[in-house]
């Protein structure tokens, strides 16, 4: 099976993650997307990051009925910080039927060079880039398998929705309603 592995705080999920999960899902011809939710990025601070099984929580009600893209807890115990190349590694061990492809943001391709083995994961697994305004494609990455996605520029972040919740503003529309609910319900991000 091919599984593109979409890594992210996902803090919180929003209708931008769903649309390039789909998106990927369909153009590149994977049988599921796994949506890993990260409990720490050793490249983000902390201080305003839900509980990871809360994070996991909404990831799995945003997907609720779906049956292609997965929320996966992979990561939940593993060291942390966490970094991919742990991650694919123990996938690749756990699941070696499968073959495993990183989705990410141009933004993300851009500091590849600062991840952990990043050579590693340069030279083994597909990159399958969604575009980021302000962060064109890199042509630098000889050994890459990149493959460039073409899927739609949007401009909705999970920064902007926990501004918004902070403000006391509505996120209907920019997050499914079943997360909305249970953001509301747990008077999340305020």
């Amino acid at each position: 099976m091919k599984i593109g592995l979409y890594f992210g705080t996902f803090n919180p999920i929003h209708n931008g993650h769903l649309i390039i999960a789909n998106y990927i899902l369909q153009y590149a011809k994977l049988d599921q997307v796994w949506m890993v939710v990260s409990p720490q990025n050793p490249f983000k601070q902390n201080h305003s990051l839900l509980n990871e099984y809360h994070r996991l929580f909404l990831v799995q009600h945003a997907l609720e009925g779906e049956t292609k893209i997965r929320a996966v807890d992979i990561e939940f115990g593993l060291p942390k910080p966490s970094y991919t190349i742990n991650t694919l590694t123990y996938l690749q061990e756990k699941y070696p039927e499968h073959e495993f492809g990183v989705i990410m943001g141009s933004d993300s391709l851009q500091n590849l060079d600062r991840w952990k083995n990043a050579e590693v994961i340069i030279k083994n697994f597909p990159l399958y880039i969604y575009e980021r305004q302000g962060y064109p494609l890199r042509d630098d990455l000889d050994d890459a398998m990149i493959i460039d996605m073409k899927a739609p520029l949007l401009n909705i972040s999970s920064s902007l929705i926990r501004r918004m919740l902070k403000e006391g503003k509505s996120i209907r529309y920019l997050v499914p309603d079943a997360v909305n609910e249970e953001i509301q319900k747990g008077n999340y991000y305020k």
